[in-house]
């Protein structure tokens, strides 16, 4: 859906003097130099060209309603981006509601949107039952925050209603499918929480560390930046400079709080079959899990994230076949973990699995992390009977394996019976 007012930005980085950055993500280019060395001070006009475009766009939408769209299932990066996002349009009265499709399964996530009190509610797209909740009628555009609308369930709902792409916000590689009448899309930043941090510093939100809303917003922040920078050690240096801002408002109890959640006992189950079910090759390690309720989909990554910490494996991957029962859906969904610096966890996971019917792909990444997700179709539900619905996971379970395979060892990607 084309905008009326197009304007689109580029990563912030260059790498030499007076050349900017060769992406260029639409119809109207704003370049800017290197990032600033220094934190930027509050500017009723704003010094960064990024924010005053936003501040632009806002102003234009004084009084609107927008609905902000995150992916399916949110991580601290989105869940305080998205946050963030709307106090700042409140500043321009326009209200926005904080939507996902999926779930909030990981220990942390769930710790963090019921310590701050965080304002997000979950759709259920499926279902005629719930249809009135899915009403877009109220809503004057969407915004799209730490995604482009790829993993999310919601967007077709709000294309359909023809609501109209407001911004597109966000640190993954560059997709290509919605022309948004603000984009701010840096696939070289590290975390979407320090884009919306360095918001905060060029003045568009003056935080007051006597406001508690903005004290657990900052201390959202500053978790979604840790998890996206794998605690500051894959932190840039404009990384380095929201936390330094960050740091003043922040809440460290608070925060201390939300990182020392408890994995539950379906997490460590998960784990445990992912090191029962490993296999290695070429420093690669592969494990499919078997089925997994919806409700427990974030032990997937997390059991990326500890086998990853194995001796001489560099990259592991998890998947798993999640089921649930309540919108009668199955996927296969997979997450990558990598310490193999000259690995794109976005090109690797496209090259193995391609793309749907529509031409979207079935996964992509980030710096270090990846993930992806398989509708199973035909092939979905029937698992009550034993023999069925150990055959179907072994047929997914072997098919995944060779999709990997086919670029881990591609002399050797056949499997041969049972490993």
């Amino acid at each position: 859906m084309q905008s009326p007012h197009p304007l689109e930005l580029t990563d912030p980085v260059t790498v030499e003097t007076g050349s900017h950055h060769p992406e260029v993500n639409g119809n109207a280019l704003v370049k800017t130099e290197a990032a600033p060395s220094e934190l930027v001070k509050p500017d009723p006009r704003l010094s960064d060209p990024r924010a005053e475009a936003l501040r632009q766009m806002l102003e234009r939408h004084r009084g609107n309603r927008q609905l902000v769209i995150l992916q399916d299932f949110p991580d601290p990066d989105a869940l305080s981006s998205a946050w963030t996002y709307k106090l700042i349009a409140e500043k321009f009265d326009i209200q926005c509601d904080i939507a996902y499709a999926g779930a909030l399964s990981h220990q942390e996530n769930i710790t963090l949107v019921r310590l701050t009190g965080m304002p997000l509610v979950r759709w259920n797209v499926q279902g005629a039952k719930n249809k009135d909740q899915r009403d877009c009628s109220c809503y004057q555009g969407y915004i799209l925050i730490d995604n482009q609308g790829t993993t999310s369930q919601l967007l077709p709902i709000v294309q359909e209603a023809g609501l109209p792409a407001i911004a597109i916000i966000d640190h993954h590689t560059l997709q290509e499918t919605i022309q948004a009448e603000f984009t701010d899309i840096r696939p070289t930043t590290r975390a979407t929480a320090t884009i919306l941090t360095q918001y905060l510093q060029s003045g568009l939100l003056p935080l007051d560390s006597s406001n508690p809303i903005h004290v657990k917003c900052a201390t959202a922040l500053m978790h979604g930046l840790r998890s996206d920078t794998d605690c500051l050690k894959q932190a840039k240096e404009e990384d380095f400079l929201a936390a330094a801002f960050l740091s003043r408002y922040i809440d460290y109890q608070l925060l201390n709080t939300i990182l020392q959640s408890h994995r539950s006992k379906q997490v460590m189950d998960v784990i445990e079959r992912s090191l029962k079910n490993r296999s290695i090759h070429n420093n690669f390690s592969i494990s499919g899990v078997g089925y997994i309720r919806y409700e427990d989909r974030d032990a997937i990554p997390q059991a990326a994230d500890f086998l990853v910490t194995e001796e001489n494996v560099h990259t592991a991957v998890v998947y798993g076949l999640v089921h649930d029962e309540d919108e009668e859906v199955e996927l296969i969904i997979g997450s990558l973990r990598t310490t193999k610096i000259t690995l794109d966890p976005d090109e690797f996971i496209k090259e193995a699995f391609g793309k749907d019917s529509q031409g979207r792909f079935f996964g992509g990444g980030r710096s270090q992390a990846g993930g992806f997700e398989i509708p199973v179709g035909f092939l979905s539900g029937l698992n009550e009977n034993a023999e069925y619905a150990k055959l179907k996971w072994n047929v997914y379970d072997t098919q995944i394996k060779q999709k990997l395979l086919h670029l881990v060892n591609p002399k050797n990607n056949v499997l041969h019976g049972t490993e």
